[in-house]
């Protein structure tokens, strides 16, 4: 080879001018009809947008705490012990959220963009008076949540501000959730992923100033972390409103959409209601495991916390890419084609284990220099690093399970995941966790090791449950 050819790259090859051609598209918005079509690239258009969705989601978590540990020990185990509470809010955002985009997608893939917008205005409706019903009690009761989660008075003195607002803000969580989920059902990946940019920028920017009082903002400590979040995604809420009035080539809310459709609002209820206790089966075990590790001391937790959000900021991605497999098997289901769904699932499953395996693999080799990017406390880093390398031993496992169980509620299908879930979760980790923990003394390494192996359990089962192909004939 010349020096003049190392010099000057050869151009671009049709398959490269293709893939680049395909991300430009992804990004900007794509107008393909993802029942048709090469099945690669309808994968690629929808999850590069979902990926980037859900790391912007991500920023939220990891922003916090790389905060938030400046503060100390009992600063980052008040957001800990409130995001574990938070885990409810979360379950029942994403079970509302599962469902409406099942509906949605479903309904356009069988080219009805009229009753997709029905479904999404029904799924809004619902989604308000969640969260009223959850958020003002929350808010008013948050000191005393955090105590019966076994936060030390000192936490509680610390806390209760941080976790009156985000307790109390919850609705901002479940409505970011919900609008998201109706624009990944129709197929507007790009416009999702854009609404999560205002929400973080807003975010990131706030985020010091608030907790330290940078220039004319007042210091408020750890609750400024939660003002700044909950400004950020209220903010992003009010912005999906907006698009979803203006509308797009696949959904768009009028006037005439804006009543309550009973019949409509009972299905989706019914299959919303098992996605809630799905994801609630799931989170609050996540409560119970934080419950566990809280005997161990605030460093425990502040270690688990950090660890759990560095875990989070890379396994939302890869949930990014389960979100696509769920539109895709909506959508070709609508249009009669569970062969081609099927296929997208198995694809997008192997795509997610390749991501977090290696992921898995780095996190591994540099956990402690990964933590101590957040915290430096000498007692918390060691139990972090620790915990993020055997969360990491799991990652492909849990990359092909979490596609599985998206599959089924891409199909409308929340029964089967809740299933999988009660028993994974709760007949298996959680015994394991004290079993491991107290009564074999492993402490908290051992609520670590309970973690990944009810991971890999569920996402075997969910693996051989697909297979048998009963959620192709979900109705919906």
């Amino acid at each position: 080879m010349s020096v003049l050819e190392w010099l000057v790259p050869p151009p671009p090859t049709e398959g490269e001018r293709g893939f680049w051609s395909s991300v430009r598209e992804a990004l900007k918005g794509s107008h393909q009809d993802f029942t048709s079509g090469n099945l690669n690239r309808a994968i690629l258009l929808l999850a590069i947008p979902m990926v980037l969705e859900m790391v912007l989601e991500s920023l939220f978590a990891v922003t916090d705490v790389f905060w938030v540990g400046r503060l100390g020990a009992n600063a980052v185990a008040t957001v800990g012990i409130t995001e574990s509470m938070l885990a409810l809010v979360f379950a029942i955002g994403l079970g509302v959220a599962m469902s409406t985009t099942a509906m949605v997608a479903r309904r356009i893939g069988e080219k009805d963009p009229e009753d997709a917008a029905i479904a999404g205005v029904q799924a809004i409706i619902l989604g308000l008076v969640i969260s009223l019903g959850i958020g003002i009690p929350a808010g008013i009761f948050a000191p005393e949540l955090l105590r019966a989660m076994g936060a030390s008075p000192e936490i509680v003195a610390t806390g209760s501000g941080y976790a009156r607002i985000a307790l109390g803000g919850c609705g901002a969580i479940i409505m970011l959730f919900l609008n998201n989920a109706i624009f990944r059902g129709a197929g507007d990946a790009a416009i999702a992923m854009r609404l999560l940019w205002v929400s973080n920028i807003i975010n990131l920017v706030l985020d010091p100033c608030l907790i330290f009082g940078i220039g004319p903002f007042p210091r408020m400590g750890v609750t400024g972390a939660a003002v700044a979040t909950l400004t950020g995604r209220s903010i992003g809420v009010l912005y999906q409103f907006y698009r979803l009035l203006k509308g797009s080539e696949r959904i768009h809310v009028l006037g005439r959409h804006v009543r309550v459709h009973l019949d409509v609002m009972m299905r989706l209820l019914r299959v919303s209601l098992t996605g809630m206790l799905q994801f609630a089966i799931a989170n609050a075990s996540w409560i119970a495991l934080v419950r566990i590790i809280s005997l161990f001391g605030a460093a425990a937790v502040a270690g688990y916390t950090v660890a759990i959000r560095i875990v989070i900021f890379f396994i939302l991605p890869a949930w990014g890419l389960s979100n696509a497999a769920a539109t895709l098997v909506g959508q070709n289901l609508g249009a009669k084609k569970p062969d081609r769904a099927a296929k997208a699932v198995w694809q997008t499953g192997f795509y997610n284990m390749v991501f977090l395996g290696v992921i898995g693999i780095f996190f591994i080799v540099f956990a402690t220099p990964t933590v101590r990017l957040f915290v430096n406390d000498p007692a918390v880093v060691p139990l972090a690093a620790t915990a993020l390398r055997i969360f990491s031993c799991g990652n492909v496992g849990y990359a092909y399970g979490m596609v599985m169980l998206q599959a089924f509620n891409g199909a409308g299908d929340t029964l089967t995941p809740t299933i999988v879930n009660f028993f994974g979760f709760w007949v298996l980790e959680l015994p394991l966790a004290w079993l491991l923990a107290v009564t074999g003394h492993l402490q908290s390494e051992g609520v670590f090791l309970s973690i990944v192996i009810a991971q890999c359990s569920v996402a075997a089962a969910g693996i051989v449950l697909f297979r048998r192909g009963r959620w192709a004939r979900q109705k919906i």
